[in-house]
């Protein structure tokens, strides 16, 4: 399997983790708990199945900075997150810097 489709595969893990977060409590509802551990599974198993063809740095950037940009617009769109021009030049840079790291491998 392509390793940059495994890579996006656990980004997508990664974003539903980290929304289940948000919506676990503090780990005291069940089910969205346990999609946090399922999620976060997911990403991470996915994470180490693309770094045996991707290298460390250029797999990790993607994504984390993926997952931060991906995580902060589900913040804005879904749990109606304040939106700034500050945020969206943050996560403008975020995006970019995936892209370039893409680019440099």
């Amino acid at each position: 399997m392509n390793p940059y489709l495994i890579l996006a595969l656990s980004i997508i893990a990664e974003v539903f983790g980290s929304s289940m977060l948000k919506l676990s409590d503090g780990f005291k509802k069940l089910y969205p708990t346990i999609g946090v551990i399922v999620g976060f599974g997911l990403a991470f198993t996915g994470l180490a199945l693309s770094l045996e063809q991707i290298p460390l740095g250029t797999a990790y950037a993607m994504w984390a900075g993926a997952g931060t940009a991906l995580t902060s617009m589900i913040g804005i769109l879904v749990y109606k997150e304040s939106v700034n021009i500050q945020k969206l030049a943050g996560l403008t840079g975020i995006i970019l810097g995936v892209v370039l790291m893409k680019l440099a491998v």
